[in-house]
């Protein structure tokens, strides 16, 4: 049996961390340089199979706990110096800086990034959705009418369907990860007016034909461009009216 080889000390400190220890030593030095008046907690950092670009921190007696999503394991240090910015001034209170915040998002919005995170979410997660064909309104048929009118029938069919819930708070949603356009099965009632179904499917075809942009260190959803498309559609007031009388019933 081969026997063990001592490291110096000097010898010890040039070996790789694994990758939570460094990045357990990265919440370390940030904490240091942000001096701030509490004494620095024992962090432990772990990265983990999200489906999302989720990162989270907890103080629990003198120990934080960091989960950071693993899509992120390989970031460039100053990207994860960012992040542990952010979630420490999250924690304690503060204000996290501009440049923190920059750094990071153009980091995560870089389009190399935003596939992996696609491709991610597409492998891990799930997308519960029901039949288009509901009670009282098929959904594949009200696309492709909008489709026609306001696209010039070019839109790539989108997988649309109901949700599995008759939610009051989350309406409509596109899924640029799974390409999925899910609507409220509270609105496929005989009571709803068809203009508030296709206003809401108009919506969510508007998200595909103008992605989320980033405007320095602020996500963009609905653009000026998405907006001005959205008022060409002939009920649009109408439906926002009756959207917020919605809401406060709600």
């Amino acid at each position: 049996m081969k026997p063990a080889t001592l490291l110096s000390q000097p010898e010890q400190m040039l070996l790789p961390l694994d990758p939570e220890a460094a990045l357990e030593a990265v919440f370390d030095r940030v904490f240091c340089r942000l001096r701030f008046p509490q004494p620095a907690p024992d962090f432990r950092a772990e990265y983990k199979p999200f489906t999302t670009l989720r990162s989270t921190i907890r103080l629990r007696d003198h120990r934080a706990e960091i989960r950071v999503a693993d899509v992120l394991a390989d970031a460039p240090e100053i990207v994860k110096e960012a992040l542990a910015e952010i979630l420490l001034a999250q924690v304690y209170r503060r204000r996290p800086s501009q440049e923190s915040r920059a750094c990071y998002l153009s980091y995560v919005y870089r389009p190399a990034v935003r596939h992996r995170v696609d491709e991610m979410r597409r492998r891990r997660g799930r997308k519960r959705i029901l039949p288009p064909r509901g009670r009282h309104f098929d959904l594949d048929e009200v696309f492709d009418k909008l489709n026609r009118r306001y696209f010039e029938g070019k839109m790539e069919r989108a997988r649309i369907g109901w949700s599995p819930n008759s939610s009051r708070s989350v309406l409509g949603h596109y899924d640029s990860a799974h390409g999925t356009i899910i609507v409220s099965r509270w609105f496929d009632s005989a009571e709803m007016p068809r203009y508030m179904v296709e206003y809401l499917v108009f919506h969510e075809m508007l998200h595909i034909k103008y992605p989320v942009e980033r405007a320095g260190h602020r996500r963009v959803v609905h653009s000026r461009a998405f907006r001005a498309a959205e008022k060409k559609f002939p009920h649009y007031e109408r439906a926002r009216r009756r959207l917020m009388q919605m809401a406060r019933i709600a």
